[in-house]
């Protein structure tokens, strides 16, 4: 069974993100899918980033604790909001922190956002980060528009069978480009 760790990437108070974090977190637990836990940046409060995990002289335990959990995930499910145009300083302060931790993790990810286009901008900005950072990005996201219309704030979908449908093909691609990284 593989482990899947979600990251939660708003920090932002009212933030519905994190409901898709839950979603995810409900729907493999109750399927059985995987191990799962959610990675809420809220949680853990990094300071700004001023350098790498890799070189710091005296890392935070916590820092230690988020690297460790990265690297005994399986895969990565990054669910993001779109924040004009691009992704959260939080997300991006946290993907800055470590490197070779991402090297050939494979990565899906969920962009959400309030309005109509479901985060794609954030897309592209994830794609590219992480494809810099030689992760492995799995092509096919679960974008989420109208997200405060979608999910109640214990992610419970308000359209359980079509939002289940989509995760299970998400899911279920997901864990082939896992299986293929671990070849």
């Amino acid at each position: 069974m593989h482990h899947i760790s979600i990251i939660s990437s708003s920090i932002r108070t009212g933030r519905k993100s994190h409901n898709v974090a839950l979603y995810f977190q409900h729907y493999l637990n109750e399927n059985r899918l995987a191990t799962v836990e959610i990675l809420d940046l809220a949680s853990y409060n990094f300071p700004i980033f001023e350098e790498r995990l890799q070189n710091q002289s005296d890392p935070s335990l916590i820092a230690l604790e988020f690297k460790n959990k990265i690297l005994s995930s399986d895969g990565i499910i990054i669910v993001t909001p779109e924040y004009n145009g691009s992704i959260p300083a939080s997300l991006k302060n946290v993907i800055d922190l470590l490197y070779d931790e991402w090297h050939r993790k494979p990565i899906a990810f969920s962009t959400v956002s309030s309005g109509d286009f479901g985060g794609l901008q954030a897309l592209t900005h994830l794609q590219f980060i992480f494809w810099k950072m030689r992760a492995w990005t799995f092509t096919a996201n679960f974008p989420v528009s109208k997200v405060q219309e979608k999910f109640d704030d214990y992610g419970v979908p308000t359209n359980k069978k079509v939002t289940d449908e989509f995760a299970q093909t998400f899911i279920h691609e997901f864990f082939k480009c896992i299986e293929s990284s671990q070849k």
